[in-house]
């Protein structure tokens, strides 16, 4: 049974903040960094957006352009490591916005950057065995981090939510997941801001569990990496997935097109589901896509997909992932602290 993506949408917030205003403010070397981390500005949730309302405008735009009725909706799965309650579902909310039927199968999912290819995942699962018509897997974030710290310059707001079916726009041949124990990332309950293990989070963390994943996925299939098309890492900076490409030997120009990074920042959940929504707005009929996803903790996701000839009628015309990279608005550290909420008043 051919099932797989059969509609998809995104959205980023359009305010922007610049290397320049974060390295000015902590006397930093803004050419270094944006050197070093392949950014050159990030997305930032303004105060009245959170992971549930990103979540929702991406999953309407899925709705717009796949034109299938939110009433066919079987199973939500919304992934975040930013999910608004710490107790107290985001997708319940997510559901009630975008008119979901209430005999729905629901949850949130957390496995840091990895949630949203998880949840979709998992849809494609259900709607394989016949559980469910659709299911909706959504990745989205406002992602934070510690003032001062190598992850402001990154850590960013946006998702992309995908619709699982039987008449897909892209057929998920197969997916593999590689998973250990590797604590690079973490968060403790009442922690504003989460730890990381700096240059470890590189290895043994991402290349680890990319390569290996991503290995597996094509000794799976019996493919190789000149029967893709386009390719799709999770991007934590500009730079990761570019050595990724180099140590599974991937033509680096099959990145390109998805390495919304640069230009919007790591938007966790969110960002390989963007990297996939970019690529997704400009494949053709016949294309294969390797997307290959990161969680920190750790563990990596990785699908093959084949576009089908549904793309053209069903493809995101004008809520699409360049529409929001170019809509934007720049503010300053202040207002961006204010925003984010990193002034603490009693």
């Amino acid at each position: 049974m051919k099932t797989g993506i059969s509609g998809y949408g995104c959205y980023v917030p359009e305010y922007r903040i610049k290397v320049e205003e974060i390295a000015r403010v902590w006397g930093q070397d803004a050419e270094q960094i944006k050197k070093g981390l392949r950014v050159v500005e990030k997305a930032v949730a303004d105060r009245d957006e959170d992971t549930i309302t990103i979540a929702v405008e991406a999953a309407k735009n899925a709705f717009r352009y796949s034109k299938i009725p939110p009433a066919k909706i079987g199973a939500l799965f919304v992934g975040s490591e930013s999910h608004p309650y710490v107790v107290k579902p985001s997708g319940t909310v997510v559901a009630e916005a975008l008119g979901l039927p209430e005999e729905l199968m629901l949850s949130d999912f957390e496995f840091a950057c990895k949630a949203g290819t998880t949840a979709i995942m998992v849809c494609n699962a259900l709607v394989k065995s016949g559980e469910i018509e659709y299911g909706m897997g959504i990745g989205a974030d406002t992602a934070q981090g510690q003032p001062g710290d190598a992850l402001e310059y990154t850590a960013a707001s946006g998702g992309g939510a995908f619709i699982l079916g039987k008449d897909p726009i892209a057929i998920i041949e197969g997916m593999f997941s590689y998973t250990t124990d590797t604590p690079d990332f973490w968060r403790r309950e009442g922690q504003t801001y989460p730890k990381h293990a700096a240059r470890f989070t590189g290895e043994p963390a991402y290349f680890k569990h990319v390569v290996n994943s991503t290995k597996g996925l094509l000794n799976k299939l019996s493919l190789q990496e000149k029967d893709f098309d386009h390719v799709v890492f999770h991007m934590p900076n500009g730079k990761f997935p570019r050595t990724a490409c180099k140590k599974l030997g991937f033509d680096e120009k099959k990145l390109l097109r998805s390495l919304v990074v640069e230009k919007i920042g790591n938007t966790y959940s969110g960002s390989s589901l963007l990297g996939l929504c970019a690529v997704l707005d400009v494949a053709k009929a016949g294309e294969r896509i390797l997307l290959t996803s990161f969680g920190s903790g750790a563990g990596g996701d990785s699908m093959s997909l084949m576009v089908t000839d549904k793309i053209e009628e069903r493809r995101n015309k004008e809520f699409n992932i360049d529409y929001y990279v170019n809509r934007k608005k720049y503010i300053d550290y202040a207002l961006y602290a204010k925003m984010r909420g990193k002034i603490k008043v009693d």
